[in-house]
């Protein structure tokens, strides 16, 4: 199936079984996500070798992407597990309150609470279903009363309208997660909440230097779902190799009426600068308990493929509900359906771009002649998976392969829209290279005698960055 979108699924208790997460591969699933909010080192160690084990019975490498929880800014824990507010109503969150909360006061896993808010701030709690406004702050106590009332359980999110909460994106449970990614090499590593530039800085070096023992590098996946990150897009994307919409937060700091612009723009501002992007929260919600989406749901994908997002991700509906396979099932068919119906606008692309890399030259080069062309496939000999990711920018319907001999280049591909990521071993001699990749090509059946296709190499053969050549070959010619 030559679908360019690829598909993340979140791994829990709905997909953890090895027959499970086997179908949901071999279905179309190109990532696997571990959600570090949940479990201990040990569990996320034991599912990502569940992962490694069971793309191999698939027969197909995926990547396996670390999401931390980043910091825990939620109230605590109630008598009975629940309370109900009414509108109206006052309410005290309090960092001092170390007993069970009940329906006049509640304590808080974030203690700054009381030093982030003032007087006229609106708090918003369970995902913004509930609604609060501060009138004042007292010690560690922040008095509000209820503008929307409703049903509070424990430890649901809280989330400051406007954003402006102080919390660091790195927690030290972030710290020790990030060593756990690292003893299984997770190709990517998630953050959650930065709030700029310096968070992702921060979180790399973390990484690498828990990679080192195994001389591994993550790539680094910002969450944007800080209002304060709006701001400071740009340099975020900077200082990662790609960033998440992740609408769920966001959506409750901005407002959900402005978060489809803010998608449209992150996803272009991420193709622009040559950085992936995933598109995430709720995109399949209602598959959680029914087996087919609702038609908003279909369009919501839809669109962010049209958009030109490289991934669009599941959650809950892989992680915990009634679904999972179908799921993925219905986001393929839907992304499939979305990309046959998209414009390639190649050549306006290239209009007045500059290019001061000569392998970034090579891979436009290798676009532009595919598509005037018609050549059946874009073939990249790759070690790091730089060529693919550069073509991967652009909207061609014609199918990327990313050849390399390193397993972890393989594996990043997998997130890349439109490529294919193959092994295959290193050769010294260029046209051996040249040969072997056609015939992998032909074997898979791929091209066949006849068919005309790109492919792109450095001489010498086997540096990172060396990609100097272009060639047009026909097969059997």
């Amino acid at each position: 199936m030559n679908r360019a979108t690829k598909i993340v699924a979140t791994l829990g208790p709905a997909s953890s079984t090895p027959e499970i997460l086997e179908r949901m591969i071999r279905t179309g699933v190109d990532v696997v996500r571990l959600n570090f909010s949940h479990g201990t080192a040990q569990d996320h160690i034991d599912r990502a070798t569940l992962v490694r084990e069971a793309a191999q019975r698939a027969g197909k490498e995926v990547a396996i992407m670390a999401d931390l929880q980043g910091p825990k800014i939620r109230v605590g824990k109630f008598e009975g597990g629940k309370t109900f507010l009414e509108q109206g109503q006052s309410f005290i969150l309090d960092a001092g309150w170390t007993q069970l909360g009940n329906n006049e006061r509640v304590g808080l896993d974030y203690k700054e609470l009381p030093r982030d808010v003032k007087p006229g701030d609106t708090l918003l709690l369970n995902d913004g279903l509930i609604v609060l406004t501060v009138d004042r702050v007292g010690g560690d106590a922040v008095f509000t009363h209820v503008k929307v009332g409703g049903e509070l359980s424990n430890n649901k999110g809280i989330n400051k309208q406007g954003g402006g909460l102080t919390a660091p994106a790195l927690t030290a449970k972030d710290m020790e997660d990030i060593k756990t990614a690292m003893s299984f090499q997770c190709e990517y590593l998630a953050v959650s909440f930065p709030k700029n530039a310096t968070d992702m800085e921060m979180a790399r070096q973390l990484a690498n230097v828990a990679g080192e023992p195994w001389r591994h590098k993550p790539s680094l996946i910002a969450k944007i779902e800080r209002s304060e990150a709006i701001p400071h897009l740009e340099a975020i994307l900077k200082a990662s190799d790609g960033i998440m919409v992740a609408r769920g937060d966001l959506a409750v700091e901005v407002g959900n009426a402005a978060v489809p612009a803010l998608q449209k723009r992150m996803i272009r501002m991420a193709r622009e600068m040559d950085k992936v992007v995933i598109t995430a929260t709720q995109m399949m919600e209602s598959m959680i308990v029914n087996p087919v989406p609702t038609r908003a749901e279909v369009s919501d994908v839809a669109n962010a493929v049209l958009d030109g997002t490289d991934a669009v991700m599941l959650s809950a509906e892989t992680a915990a509900g009634k679904y999972p396979i179908e799921t993925v099932e219905q986001m393929a068919h839907i992304a499939l359906a979305a990309e046959g119906a998209e414009d390639v606008e190649l050549d306006s692309d290239f209009v007045n771009k500059r290019f001061g890399r000569i392998d970034q030259s090579i891979a436009m080069g290798a676009l532009f002649t595919a598509h005037h062309l018609g050549c059946k496939a874009i073939i990249a000999l790759t070690e790091s998976g730089s060529t693919a990711l550069w073509m991967s920018r652009h909207k061609i319907h014609v199918p990327i392969f990313g050849l390399t001999s390193q397993l972890v280049s393989q594996r990043k591909m997998a997130l890349y829209r439109n490529v294919r990521p193959l092994l295959m071993p290193s050769y010294q001699d260029r046209d051996e290279a040249l040969h072997k990749a056609e015939a992998l090509l032909v074997e898979r059946g791929v091209l066949k005698p006849g068919d005309t296709y790109a492919i792109t190499c450095g001489e010498p053969m086997g540096y990172p960055g060396g990609t100097n050549m272009l060639k047009v070959c026909r097969v059997g010619g």
